[in-house]
């Protein structure tokens, strides 16, 4: 495929607010790297795992795992990522599904995660994950705004049908969306999809400028959409009765766009549909809680790019808790010039960017549970180097993905 398993097809695309730092290799070469970890993640490991996935979930039936996951599952082209699943010979892969069925989340937000119509590539991974002893019945992905054509100069820069130009940057349609695997079924026909929601619509809204007048022009953001990827609210029904609705997001990172910093703008106002929906200062009703509000925001609180104090209200807003997962991974990697400076505590990172110039570990994926539900334990799946489970993570520690799975566990209400 001419793609590294953990390299998406534009280093931009990424959620990395610097870019890719590692080269692309031929996906022979890739495959003959990963294969001693590949045959080491199937097998006998893989069935202790599902065996001790069976005996946690029979004894805490009365919670629920929430989780989500950057899982840089994106690849170059439509159908390239469904070949990959199908090959059953991709570390990249591989790794993912044993890291998912060691941690065995309940209900799981995967971002970037290439969508096709037909839901194709998510029910390919979903049987791998089964092989790999994780069973999620009940599966919802909608169209991201991803690579969704215009027909419109939508950057600015003179030229048409770039992903740049796209509702959300990316090279085709659905590159890098998300999807939920769910134990729990789906309640389909009252999903919520504000993907739509045009960003001039928000309150408040920080439309790129120049000269007092919208950049590029007041055409563009007569139809552009807040949403890089989407944001939606599932409801998922519980074994008692009742509903917990997962609120989910991918935004832009905070980089790129231009000297007009348009992804900043756009990172910022993605983050604050949040708080304004829990306000109800939008057109669209808040959610009933309980809920769960989890995606990658691609804002660190206190660190790395963007306007750190949208990030900051969010997680502070009176309507949700943060449980603050956290990981003795993230500390032990905190080491070294990248994040020399940090203000946050590296325990609580979720996001491991190396390269030279980059932003270092960043905390920018989360699952906050809404302030009524009791939270009984939470975590980020980053294991220290030098123990057994740090394996699962791939090649250089990043093989799986640059991003850790962070859960949450609560306790469900009664009725």
């Amino acid at each position: 495929m001419g793609v590294s398993a953990h390299e998406p097809a534009d280093a931009r695309h990424r959620d990395d607010p610097r870019g890719a730092d590692d080269p692309l290799q031929p996906a022979q070469g890739r495959r003959a790297a990963g294969r001693r970890l590949s045959a080491r993640l199937r097998g006998a490991g893989l069935a202790l795992v599902a065996a001790l996935t069976a005996v946690a979930h029979s004894a805490h039936a009365d919670m629920v795992r929430l989780a989500t996951y950057n899982v840089e599952l994106t690849r170059r082209g439509p159908g390239l990522l469904l070949r990959d699943i199908l090959s059953d010979d991709d570390p990249q892969i591989d790794a993912i599904a044993a890291i998912i069925a060691r941690v065995a989340p309940d209900i799981l937000l995967l971002t970037n995660f290439d969508y096709d119509l037909e839901g194709v590539a998510l029910g390919a991974f979903a049987d791998r994950l089964a092989r790999a002893g994780i069973r999620y019945p009940h599966r919802f992905a909608a169209r991201p705004n991803t690579g969704m054509a215009t027909g419109r100069d939508m950057d600015g820069d003179g030229r048409r049908a770039t992903p740049d130009d796209a509702q959300g940057y990316g090279a085709f349609a659905g590159q890098g969306g998300m999807a939920l695997l769910s134990r729990l079924p789906v309640a389909q026909d009252s999903v919520r999809d504000f993907s739509g929601f045009l960003w001039a619509d928000l309150p408040g809204a920080r439309l790129p400028r120049v000269d007092g007048q919208p950049f590029p022009n007041a055409e563009v953001f007569a139809i552009q959409r807040l949403s890089t990827t989407g944001h939606w609210a599932v409801p998922v029904a519980l074994p008692g009765g009742g509903r917990l609705t997962v609120l989910a997001f991918h935004a832009s990172p905070p980089v790129f766009g231009g000297p007009h910093g348009r992804n900043r703008a756009r990172n910022h106002d993605e983050v604050r549909f949040w708080t304004l929906l829990l306000d109800g200062a939008l057109p669209m009703a808040p959610p009933d809680p309980p809920f769960v509000l989890m995606g990658d925001s691609n804002l660190d609180p206190l660190d790395g790019d963007g306007d750190h104090a949208a990030m900051r209200a969010l997680l502070d807003h009176p309507a949700l808790q943060d449980p603050r997962p956290r990981s003795d991974g993230g500390a032990a990697a905190a080491s070294g010039p990248l994040n020399e400076g940090h203000a946050g505590d590296p325990a609580l990172d979720t996001a491991l960017w190396r390269q030279e110039a980059g932003p270092g570990n960043l905390r920018v994926d989360h699952v906050l549970p809404s302030a009524g539900l009791e939270v009984v334990d939470a975590g980020v799946f980053w294991p220290v180097p030098g123990t057994p489970a740090h394996a699962l993570l791939g090649e250089g520690g990043v093989g799986a993905s640059r991003h850790r799975l962070v859960w949450v566990d609560v306790r469900l209400p009664d009725g």
